[in-house]
């Protein structure tokens, strides 16, 4: 466990369970000291925490986490200490809810089509602002077949080769980008989430790179000539390999290194808030990102 945490969702993520509050209790119960809040192209749960946090032993760097796309390559880009209160990021998070909405309708039709079926009521129930995740068809598929027939369905129940978190692997397996449940949603290009970051004082750091990128080292080199200032180099979702290659990358390109779990909740349930090893390198890592923001 790491005292930072510097990559949590809130329940103003699609995909995310906790409202900030309860999230902040939970840092404060796994001896968290530094955290961020980083919704999907979303800020408004960093107000309510910041409220929350004051008079207790824990500071907050408010934080976004934003979609954007360099070439075909769909990427997420972490901005820490932005202006939360700047008009852009409501108006980048309309946007996406809007085509979020139809893209939510085909990716529920290309799912049945590949023979996964769920209950439309589980669905409504589980949707925020009329947008179906691949994690919430998990979820509702899960509970749809019953007897667990679906041989479809088979790697995402206990003991399964992706039962770690089945919604998300769900997700990663079918819903993501060059899979078969495919939706596109344009997202804003690299370079204009940078300058919007920017712009409004913060820091873009490219979140999770061994997701998406894996280990190519010519697509990194030009994402990071983009103006990329850090590199979460310490995600749960990095091997010890992946992490010791991207630590390295950062370090020989003298980019910020930052640390977080990606916490979501029950959409990856073995992922826990402070689950990510920094090589108890906190100290140096919260000390370089506040000398970075104070510039």
């Amino acid at each position: 466990m790491s005292y930072i945490d510097l990559h949590i969702h809130s329940s103003y993520s699609n995909d995310g369970e906790f409202e900030p509050k309860a999230l902040v209790d939970q840092c404060l119960e796994r001896k968290i000291k530094y955290f961020s809040i980083a919704d999907h192209n979303c800020i408004k749960a960093i107000h309510e925490a910041k409220l929350y946090c004051k008079d207790k032993d824990i500071e907050i760097i408010p934080a976004v986490e934003l979609d954007c796309i360099f070439d075909t390559v769909n990427l997420h880009v972490l901005g820490y200490g932005i202006d939360y209160q700047s008009s852009i990021f409501n108006e980048i998070e309309k946007n996406i809810i809007l085509q979020e909405q139809t893209a939510s309708q085909k990716r529920i039709k290309l799912i049945r089509e590949l023979g996964i079926d769920f209950s439309d009521e589980i669905i409504a129930d589980l949707s925020k602002n009329g947008i179906v995740t691949g994690e919430m068809i998990a979820e509702a598929a899960m509970q749809f077949d019953k007897e667990h027939t679906n041989p479809l369905l088979k790697s995402y129940y206990e003991h399964g080769s992706r039962s770690d978190n089945p919604y998300v692997n769900f997700y990663w397996d079918y819903c993501a980008q060059g899979k078969p449940a495919y939706a596109e949603v344009k997202f804003i290009k690299l370079q204009e989430a940078i300058k919007v970051i920017e712009k409004n004082g913060g820091i873009p750091v490219l979140a999770h790179p061994g997701n998406n990128i894996k280990e190519n080292g010519a697509l990194l080199e030009a994402i990071i000539g983009c103006g990329i200032k850090g590199i979460e180099v310490y995600s749960s979702y990095h091997s010890k390999k992946q992490m010791l290659f991207y630590k390295e990358f950062a370090l020989r390109h003298k980019l910020l290194l930052t640390c977080g779990s990606d916490f979501h909740g029950k959409t990856k349930p073995s992922i826990s808030i402070g689950y990510s090893n920094c090589e108890n390198n906190e100290e140096d890592i919260i000390l370089a990102l506040k000398r970075a923001l104070n510039r």
